[in-house]
């Protein structure tokens, strides 16, 4: 009979535990998305097509050696490593919490030996036994604890998937930096010939007592100012590539090699729905799996407030032979059933679940600021894509029209209608206006690196 109530008593503890249950992923999705305001069903500010958001935007570049670099990244890059690392120690943890859903099964060995210190021959003893623990997990707190884990393991896996996402656009807008030092350090060289040009002609014509005093130290004072000007263009040129090779994983010696020129800017990529953001961007989805642990946390908290009920199995055997251990008359059998119920613990277990219920409502309010900022970004790159194509197109009439000025201002010079300093001034216009259109060119690039990190684009 005590047999009998014995595994009775198992039977309904194991016919609670399956009726246990935990945070769904569906229920903490729909209460994440609670905290969010009304979404529409497009984008304010897309202008152009709101398809499937494209995959590989990298290629869209159509640039071998920047598709070359970010794969290296992905490769080489420490921090990402790091991250790598820490998505395997979350999954480890996840195994480790879900392990005390199993029976666990030790194995117990032992030898003595005893006797008289002197007298008499010294008796032995051997002993062999097999122990099984479970805990029942019938309030589903230990369930919920592997839930919250896994969840917690999820969305350190999406965040590291962010963090490729952010280290490819990473590395396309630090090549396009370089890229563009470059070219400002090469227009400033042109500005450098023709002002050492200007001044030579200056030079001659005060020899000849043409030109004044004054028109040639103004030449002067304008070459000085360029070669300065080359000098910080071709450091900025050396700091862009560091940093660039810092994200390879190189050693930043400045001697990357990167293209003379940049890329034309590719079209707008589709946009997609708003409400497509919160399934694609790793980061929002981080967040919301950072909702689900924080509700199974929660679970756990109230769930270790119950009783718990244990089993424990046992058997082995012991003897003074190591032939007749195994004998069954030597061996023995135990069997049973423990339940402890908290009583009195200084409120330390209510105190776990006001925590747990304070890092849910932050869970769900940071959730909710992700998904607000991801939309922002959208918009905001969005219209800036507008804004950065009108403004290329201005600029580039604004450097046409000053290398018109300055062509007519030359002969005019030449011609003794007008003074060098007319001439200087519309050439340091032409220059600025140069190295204008090249920071346009760069900003239109890196808007569309932005807008598809936004997008959650994939990069290949």
């Amino acid at each position: 009979m005590k047999i009998v109530r014995t595994v009775l008593l198992i039977c309904g503890a194991v016919a609670l535990t399956a009726c246990a249950s935990v945070t769904t992923r569906e229920e903490a999705g729909s209460a994440a998305r609670a905290n969010l305001p009304e979404m529409p069903d497009a984008w304010s500010a897309a202008q152009e097509s709101v398809g499937e958001v494209q995959v590989g935007w990298i290629n869209a570049f159509e640039d071998e050696v920047l598709t070359a670099l970010v794969h290296e990244a992905q490769s080489n890059n420490r921090n990402l490593q790091a991250a790598a690392a820490n998505v395997e120690r979350s999954w480890a943890l996840a195994k480790q919490a879900g392990a005390a859903l199993e029976p666990s099964v030790n194995l117990t060995a032992g030898a003595a030996q005893s006797g008289p210190v002197e007298g008499q021959t010294p008796s032995g003893n051997t002993s062999l036994g097999l122990q099984v623990s479970w805990e029942l997990d019938v309030w589903g707190r230990v369930r919920a604890g592997e839930q919250a884990a896994v969840a917690s393991a999820e969305s350190v896996e999406a965040d590291y998937r962010y963090s490729q996402h952010s280290l490819a656009a990473s590395v396309a807008r630090s090549y396009f930096l370089a890229v563009e030092a470059g070219i400002q350090a090469d227009v400033v060289r042109k500005s450098l010939a023709a002002l050492t040009e200007t001044k030579r002609i200056v030079n001659v014509q005060f020899e000849n007592g043409v030109a004044s005093s004054q028109d040639l130290a103004l030449a002067q004072s304008d070459l000085a100012s360029a070669q300065a000007t080359l000098i910080a263009a071709e450091g900025s040129r050396r700091d862009a590539l560091r940093a660039l090779e810092v994200l390879l994983g190189r050693y930043p010696g400045a001697e990357l090699q990167v293209r003379k020129s940049l890329p034309a800017t590719p079209p707008a990529p589709p946009a997609g729905l708003p409400s497509e953001i919160l399934e694609r961007r790793p980061d929002i989805v981080a967040a919301e799996r950072r909702v689900a642990a924080a509700f199974n946390s929660l679970d756990q908290a109230k769930a270790a407030k119950l009783p718990t009920i244990g089993l424990t199995s046992s058997i082995g055997g012991s003897s003074s032979s190591l032939a007749s251990l195994l004998n069954p008359t030597n061996l023995a059998w135990t069997i049973g059933a423990s339940l402890v119920a908290p009583l009195f613990d200084g409120g330390a277990r209510d105190a776990e679940v006001e925590i747990s219920t304070a890092e849910r409502k932050q869970a769900v309010a940071a959730y909710g600021q992700a998904a607000l900022e991801a939309f922002s970004e959208v918009e905001t790159n969005l219209d800036r894509s507008v804004v950065l194509r009108e403004r290329e197109g201005a600029q580039r009439e604004a450097t046409e029209k000053a290398g018109e000025a300055l062509r007519l201002a030359k002969l005019r010079f030449e011609e003794g209608e007008t003074d060098l300093l007319d001439v200087l001034t519309i050439q340091r216009r032409v220059f600025s206006a140069e190295r204008d259109l090249v920071g346009v060119e760069r900003a239109r690039l890196e808007q569309r690196v932005n807008l598809h990190l936004a997008l959650g684009g994939e990069w290949n």
